[in-house]
């Protein structure tokens, strides 16, 4: 295995610090970063989705990164759309010379790419949803379930996503030569963790620093700018709690500490995929996020044997 076709992945749930790992790394061995979150394709979704945008800013110098802010709000993002964007901007990449270096904690965003998902595309099939019209939202997820594993529990949350999800798991087993070729790599996983009390401290710090930069009226902002608030609602915890607050459903103690509660559960179930993506044979090497970053960087370049500049 060549160095160009390396592949350095950083994973972690929210808030443990591994965007600012993640570009740190690329500062020092001349990386650039893919982010591997489903929410943070969307445009004008910033404090709400946790893009931390000034963790790419390291001593003067901006970090490259990629697929942030390649979608619309409203629009349809899949995880086939993500890996393929991925597979059109690895070699872009390589041919700079560059490590890319996959960060984030999109449980199934980042299988898509690690454990190289084998998907084909496939158009609106309106006959069969035609057919789907009058099932029951029961009936629907059971449906899936026996097309494939339910992974991604966002999948049977949302009507229309659970609709696209068995079209695509259907024309998939139909058509399963079709798949495109996935490229070699020699991954290397690095996943970033703290205690449970010590996250869940971090979790509620980032939390009130999100309240406090403006993400209930960025929220406002994107409803006023025609956004369906049942849409938004989609998106994750963090819009549908203030989606609540906004209809006044709830009040702001409630929506900070519903949501805080939300955020910490769902964290869980990140670890829970991480740990399920070990049982399945993927190698991840855990950091501690307590350590100090330049120790964590000595780490994953001495396991990958990773020159540093300068």
């Amino acid at each position: 295995m060549t160095e160009r076709n390396r592949l350095v992945c950083i994973l972690g749930p929210t808030a443990s610090g591994k965007t600012s790992l993640a570009a740190h790394l690329a500062h020092a061995v001349g990386g650039e970063v893919i982010s591997a979150d489903s929410r943070q394709v969307y445009r004008g979704m910033d404090i709400g989705t946790g893009k931390d945008l000034d963790d790419y800013e390291i001593d003067g110098d901006s970090i490259r990164h990629h697929l942030i802010d390649v979608a619309d709000p409203g629009d349809e993002y899949t995880v086939f759309d993500y890996q393929q964007a991925f597979l059109r901007l690895l070699p872009q990449i390589q041919n700079r010379n560059h490590l890319p270096i996959l960060c984030g904690g999109s449980g199934l965003y980042l299988d898509a790419v690690l454990s190289q998902y084998q998907f084909v595309p496939v158009e609106r099939d309106e006959a069969l949803r035609a057919k789907l019209a009058d099932a029951s939202h029961d009936e629907l997820v059971a449906r899936l379930a026996a097309l494939r594993p339910l992974h991604n529990k966002t999948d049977t949350e949302d009507h229309e996503r659970l609709v696209r999800a068995i079209e695509i798991a259907e024309a998939t087993n139909r058509n399963p030569g079709q798949a495109p070729a996935m490229p070699d790599l020699d991954r290397r996983i690095f996943g970033v963790r703290w205690p449970t009390d010590v996250l869940r401290r971090r979790i509620r710090r980032r939390l009130e620093a999100r309240l406090a930069t403006g993400m209930i009226e960025e929220v406002a902002d994107l409803i006023a700018a025609g956004i369906d608030p049942d849409r938004l609602r989609a998106y994750g915890l963090e819009y549908r709690f203030i989606a609540d607050h906004l209809a006044g459903r709830i009040d702001r103690q409630d929506l900070t500490e519903g949501l805080y509660r939300a955020i910490c559960k769902f964290a869980k179930r990140q670890r829970t995929w991480f740990r399920r993506m070990e049982r399945r044979g993927t190698s991840i090497h855990w950091l501690d996020g307590a350590m100090p970053v330049e120790a964590n960087l000595q780490t994953i370049c001495h396991q990958v044997g990773l020159a540093r500049h300068g």
